[in-house]
């Protein structure tokens, strides 16, 4: 008796999956200088149908699908693997346009040397790190224009000397990726801005040495990304930086969020140019999510996995069990559907803890690049308990027209719902897509609940289709 057919695998065109736009250089552009926009809560939805909020799930969905292992067809014909690793020729070996960047983070870090950390004690935010931060400030310009083509540094269409230009946008994102000096703090909105930096770059050609369809974004993850969060997590060891916007205990991490989401991408099981992203399944003999949890095994794996990394630098920072100074993480460990779901969840969550939070997203800033403009084809997010909750003062514009028809759906497609109250009045007291069975957690006192309690309304890829689980 021969063995049921295995279910087609969905195929798309390549060039049908969403890419970030690349701005033609001959036509017209003029520049802004970013500015604040969201300064109330209803600013929230705003920006969830902003061009700017569009953009940005593009592009993070273009750099998650390119850290996806590939099946190809070696020369002797035979089918083999490729995966994309932290230490790999994306990083030692990259394009020239990576190469001047990673040139450019290594002056940026080597500027720490110059503003050593006060002596005196201070559990969190030592003040040298804002003479670091003014050292940075004073040399950006300069940064610039010395590892960055003439080409990407344009100015306004028809523009004077003095005027607005594309310099003046990057380095408003650059500056905003390296934490706050006011605050003394770093969090998931500034990695968010050095996203919105390397979009800039992408949007204004920067990347155009490289080979299309995957093989620049990981370039760009792998020789720029990673080697941005070893800065920061130097930068948070130096200066004690305080985590920004932190949901504490509760949240996914003090700092980080985007390593996870490409850490996870890394094992997914391995696809075909034009196949959809993988929502279950790993690759084959990759390590397995509750393997986190394993200091040792962390240790050997953070040299090759962006999500194994930020694990890493999480048990650098903390002391005691893992399951107690980071019960998210450790739920997440239960899964058993793979990282592909692991991934898919990440992406979710990204978007309501990162993107749909006031807190986070107020220091976003605004310009021609990534625009407060409302884009015509968004729908208007359905109001969710933490949106309604958000702070109100007086909202910054009134709400924009219903687009016809009805519009179409954010960067990651679908929407879905969360789960409603996931434990005790606390927010993701376990994973939004974590069973309701996981890994047992020691048995320990009971910590008092966090006062919030929310529900969200967010969305997947538009890749991000059931699909049977692949073996291994």
């Amino acid at each position: 008796m021969e063995p049921p057919p295995q279910p087609p695998v969905e195929q798309q065109s390549e060039a049908s999956f969403p890419t970030l736009e690349v701005l033609d250089p001959a036509a017209p552009h003029n520049f802004l200088r970013p500015i604040k926009q969201i300064n109330d809560g209803p600013d929230v939805s705003l920006f969830l149908t902003s061009k700017a909020y569009r953009d940005i799930g593009v592009f993070l969905l273009q750099l998650n699908r390119a850290m996806c292992p590939r099946k190809l067809k070696a020369d002797d014909g035979k089918d083999r693997i490729q995966t994309f690793l932290i230490g790999s020729d994306f990083e030692r070996q990259p394009v020239e346009s990576v190469r001047r960047l990673q040139a450019m983070l290594a002056k940026i870090e080597a500027l720490i040397d110059e503003a050593p950390p006060d002596e005196g004690p201070r559990r969190f935010g030592n003040i040298s790190f804002r003479k670091w931060y003014q050292l940075v400030e004073s040399q950006v310009h300069v940064l610039l224009r010395d590892h960055l083509p003439e080409s990407t540094l344009r100015p306004s269409s028809g523009a004077s000397e003095g005027r607005i230009g594309a310099e003046d946008e990057l380095a408003a994102y650059l500056l905003g990726a390296f934490g706050s000096a006011q605050r003394l703090d770093y969090g998931t909105g500034h990695e968010l801005n050095f996203l919105a930096f390397l979009g800039c770059l992408w949007k204004l050609g920067a990347f155009q040495d490289g080979k299309p369809n995957g093989d620049i974004e990981r370039n760009i993850v792998l020789g720029v990304f990673e080697p941005y969060l070893r800065v920061v997590r130097r930068l948070i060891f130096t200066y004690t930086l305080e985590p920004a916007g932190t949901h504490g205990v509760w949240g996914l991490d003090d700092h980080s969020f985007q390593s996870y989401i490409f850490g996870s991408a890394q094992l997914t099981r391995a696809i075909s140019e034009g196949e959809l992203m993988p929502t279950e399944g790993s690759l084959a003999r990759a390590p397995k999510p509750s393997s986190i949890v394993k200091s040792e095994y962390v240790d050997e794996e953070r040299n090759r996995n962006m999500y194994f990394s930020a694990v890493g630098f999480i048990n650098d920072v903390k002391k005691g069990p893992f399951w107690e100074h980071s019960p998210i993480l450790f739920d997440i460990s239960g899964i058993k559907d793979g990282w592909g779901k692991i991934n898919k969840g990440m992406i979710k969550m990204f978007n309501a803890e990162v993107l749909s939070k006031f807190p986070v997203v107020q220091h976003f800033y605004f310009g021609s690049l990534f625009s407060w403009d409302q884009d015509p084809q968004a729908i208007q997010p359905t109001p969710s308990v933490h949106m309604v909750n958000q702070p109100i003062a007086s909202s910054s514009m009134p709400p924009p027209p219903a687009a016809a028809g009805g519009g179409t759906a954010a960067p990651w497609a679908n929407a879905v719902s969360m789960p409603t109250n996931p434990g005790p009045n606390i927010p993701y007291s376990r994973a939004p897509w974590t069973p309701s069975q996981q890994t047992t957690r020691p048995q320990h006192p009971q910590r008092e609940p966090h006062p919030a309690n929310e529900a969200f309304r967010v969305s997947q890829a538009p890749w991000a289709k059931s699909s049977d689980r692949p073996s291994g």
